[in-house]
């Protein structure tokens, strides 16, 4: 198993506390434009806020030899060890190729993954018994219903290497965050130094909201000129003297 870290609490804190659309555009500023997962979406609407480091999962088509030296025991099952891999507070990141013909996982592996405290789950592909899946408080987002296997089209072939998530690259590591507006992949590295950031912008944000809402033109505003970025300095000062 890849040495994939944690994250540390303040940080998972700071993160869902952040929009995606915000981290994505922290990103974006920084020179990382392809950050933001589209495609899929969650299967439960009420289940959509996570962060957590990724596992990955790469997927390929079938091929009928791979698949009976896997069913004659020559080759581990690596669908099922990436779920038995997978730690609480992961988010599991599963490489489909836009394949939703076939389903990498159904409600009793996605109930699993719930009791094993998982951060969630994101992948480009299928899932079975999506209606099941809906009741499930496990954020999963995925691109379609599917009753067929996954060795009816897809194949495991490796577990913690980069994978391409619906056009993203998305490194062991990187660190998953969703909402109801998407999916982000933040670069390992980058992780600290986003959260902080993001966390100042949502602050600023809410500040402009509040203005904006008491009559406030929007020129000046929005986006903060000087003048409402002092005036938003001076507010942060006022609540830090308490």
């Amino acid at each position: 198993m890849t040495n994939v870290p944690q994250i540390d609490s303040r940080t998972h804190m700071l993160l869902m506390a952040s929009s995606v659309p915000a981290i994505v555009s922290l990103l974006w500023r920084k020179g990382y434009r392809n950050t933001h997962i589209v495609g899929p979406a969650p299967v439960n609407p009420g289940a959509v806020s996570f962060c957590g480091p990724a596992r990955t999962v790469h997927t390929l088509p079938v091929r009928e030899d791979i698949l009976a030296d896997q069913d004659a025991g020559k080759r581990p099952n690596l669908q099922g060890k990436s779920v038995d891999d997978a730690r609480p507070g992961d988010v599991l990141v599963v490489s489909m190729g836009g394949e939703t013909r076939t389903a990498f996982m159904g409600d009793i592996m996605t109930t699993f993954l719930q009791v094993k405290g998982v951060a969630g789950v994101v992948l480009d592909g299928g899932v079975a018994d999506a209606a099941a899946i809906s009741g499930i408080d496990l954020p999963v987002f995925a691109m379609g219903n599917a009753a067929k296997p996954l060795g009816s089209h897809r194949m495991v072939m490796d577990l913690d290497v980069p994978v391409a998530c619906a056009g993203v690259t998305v490194f062991p590591g990187d660190v998953m965050v969703g909402d109801g507006n998407g999916v982000v992949a933040i670069p390992a590295a980058l992780v600290g130094e986003i959260a902080e950031a993001a966390a100042n912008r949502e602050a600023l944000e809410a500040f402009v909201l509040e203005k904006v809402r008491g009559g406030a033109p929007l020129a000046g505003t929005y986006p903060p000129n000087d003048a409402t970025l002092r005036e938003y300095e001076a507010f942060k000062a006022r609540g830090a003297a308490g």
